[in-house]
């Protein structure tokens, strides 16, 4: 029988640090990933790390207020004072593993600006900051001792009597089927970006842990807050570090114009991602663009310090691209990146359901609001993740494991796989719904929305899930049949799409990432507020949570 106190769902940074948190709290851990940790997609975070050090004149509330504005003011501030407390200890323990933080000529860390902040408090690893943490954590995770189940998929949360019991997992190497025993389960699985298309997120990021735990019971909260990131390289849609613009390079409009000056005239290339993006698609829908595309221009910082700091986006840039940033300016456009919303939780990551923690980006706590500052992500990954990990090791001592029929629980989730399985030929495929989806998504919940097109969306979701029930699955072996992992993915990503379009067509303003034509203000005597949303009987029902404010009053956002 597999059974552990605390059972991690996902293995990038908040689940390894997580999981390692769990093991150092006392707790039989184990952590399960459907990809070897080291390809979990916190790799794709380049531009780096925030913390306010006092040492550097800096103070953790300068930190927090500039996260709570970023987040229009939506963002629980007990929370980011939390988060922003807590950040230069986490940095500094990142450094004490191990992590090779890039260092001034004086040798101590060394910061690059970030946007939405008023000072540089961005520590990083060149242009690969993600990457570097994600392998260090991973060194801890096997000093650690933690059991580690790589490249097994978690298929459903398993609740008796309102209390979590475990999971059933499917081994992808074998195809077999496992129920694995947990007292305490911790999400740690990541975003959903996967249901738009283009994405700047990894194949993987299809919303797994945040509809596992939605069709358990557990509440989700702000889905309509998706981020679209101001520099996604054209074509392929792939990431372009902020890291570029905190550096100093420029956005460019057709004419070689740095049109920023019109909208964000005291921040310019620094101001929040949400600002960005807007400016950017309005300049493209007024036509000042070129197909479809403004220019980010990195030529005048000359090639010593684009290779130094930036290599690995040049390296984008020529590969899938043809362009080369030192001498050519890179054609880029606002592209869905991060989830705000997620899985609702408190400070320690606890969830509605007993025994269900989530955290990073799957998690909404909330920090991030309606815009997340960029840097602000790893912070996340690492001060809740470890939060969670305590909080689930401490729960695990005080409760039994639940008992259940194991056997009978494996023959129901055989029988599911199997019938999937078995469907026939119809003609239809799995990427061509997937594809279905994320283009609806991006075409009408992106930069800008409205009623009349998120209803369409809404509609064309109907129609792909009646499709879902019966596309085929082509593989119909046992041995890493990765059709069938395409299928319950997209069965997942289905199940975030709903409610995100369900939670944007509610919210009747325009705040952080939700920007409707048709309601272009921000109401905050009607809308000041976070949206809820949970699985009910015959849909998804919405209900209403107060945001937090402890001492930043909301005002107008200005950059």
């Amino acid at each position: 029988m597999l059974e552990h106190d605390v059972l991690v769902i996902g293995a990038g940074l908040a689940g390894m640090r997580a999981a390692n948190a769990a093991r150092a709290g006392g707790a039989d851990t184990a952590i399960i990933s459907k990809v070897h940790p080291v390809r979990s997609h916190s790799n794709a975070a380049q531009g780096g790390i925030n913390a306010a050090l006092t040492d550097r004149g800096d103070d953790w509330e300068d930190h927090a207020y500039d996260t709570v504005k970023g987040s229009d003011f939506l963002g629980d501030q007990d929370a980011i004072e939390v988060m922003c407390q807590a950040a230069g200890q986490a940095l500094i323990d990142m450094e004490h593993f191990g992590v090779t933080f890039n260092r001034d000529d004086e040798g101590r860390l060394g910061t690059r600006a970030f946007g939405g902040q008023r000072r540089a408090r961005t520590f990083f690893v060149g242009d690969f900051t993600g990457q570097a943490m994600l392998h260090v954590m991973f060194e801890q995770l096997i000093k650690s001792g933690v059991r580690r189940y790589e490249e097994w998929f978690v298929t459903s949360l398993i609740i008796e009597d309102s209390q979590v019991c475990g999971v059933m997992a499917l081994e992808i190497r074998t195809g077999q089927v496992y129920a694995i025993r947990a007292k305490t389960v911790i999400f740690c699985t990541g975003g959903f970006g996967r249901v738009f298309e283009p994405s700047t997120n990894a194949l993987i990021c299809t919303g797994d842990g945040v509809a596992l735990a939605y069709n358990a019971g557990a509440e989700l909260m702000d889905m309509e807050m998706v981020q679209y990131h101001p520099t996604t390289l054209a074509g392929s849609g792939v990431l372009i570090s902020e890291a570029a613009r905190g550096e100093g390079a420029y956005l460019l409009d057709k004419d070689g114009n740095r049109f920023l000056e019109k909208y964000a005239p005291n921040m310019m290339e620094l101001a929040s991602r949400d600002v960005i993006s807007r400016a950017e698609q309005t300049e493209i829908d007024a036509g000042n663009g070129v197909n479809g595309c403004v220019y980010l221009d990195c030529r005048h910082l000359g090639e010593a310090l684009i290779m130094e700091k930036l290599s690995q986006i040049r390296e984008i840039g020529i590969d899938l691209a043809g362009v080369d940033m030192i001498k050519e300016t890179i054609p880029i456009r606002p592209g869905m990146h991060y989830a705000m919303g997620g899985i609702r939780t408190n400070i320690d990551g606890q969830t509605n359901l007993p025994g269900v923690y989530a955290a990073g980006e799957c998690a909404c706590v909330s920090v991030h609001g309606g815009n997340r500052l960029g840097a602000n992500s790893l912070l996340d990954t690492l001060v809740f993740g470890e939060r969670s990990g305590n909080h689930a090791a401490e729960a695990s001592r005080s409760v039994d494991y639940v008992e259940f029929d194991v056997n009978q629980a494996v023959r129901n989730e055989e029988k599911r796989i199997q019938d999937l399985l078995d469907r026939p030929q119809n003609g239809d495929r799995i990427a061509a719904v997937r594809l279905g989806m994320g283009d609806s998504m991006n075409r009408n919940l992106a930069v800008y929305r409205n009623e009349e097109g998120m209803q369409e969306t809404l509609g064309d979701l109907k129609e792909l899930e009646k499709r879902f029930k019966t596309v085929p699955v082509d593989n119909k072996g046992k041995v890493f049949n990765t059709d069938l992992v395409f299928a319950l993915e997209l069965g997942f990503m289905l199940n975030c799409a709903t409610p995100i379009v369900i939670s944007a067509l509610d919210r009747k303003d325009s705040r952080g990432a939700q920007a409707r034509t048709d309601y272009p203000d921000r109401d905050d005597k009607n809308w000041m507020k976070h949206l809820v949303i949970k699985k009910g009987e015959v849909g998804p029902e919405i209900t209403y949570a107060p945001v937090s404010i402890t001492r930043w009053t909301p005002e107008e956002r200005k950059y």
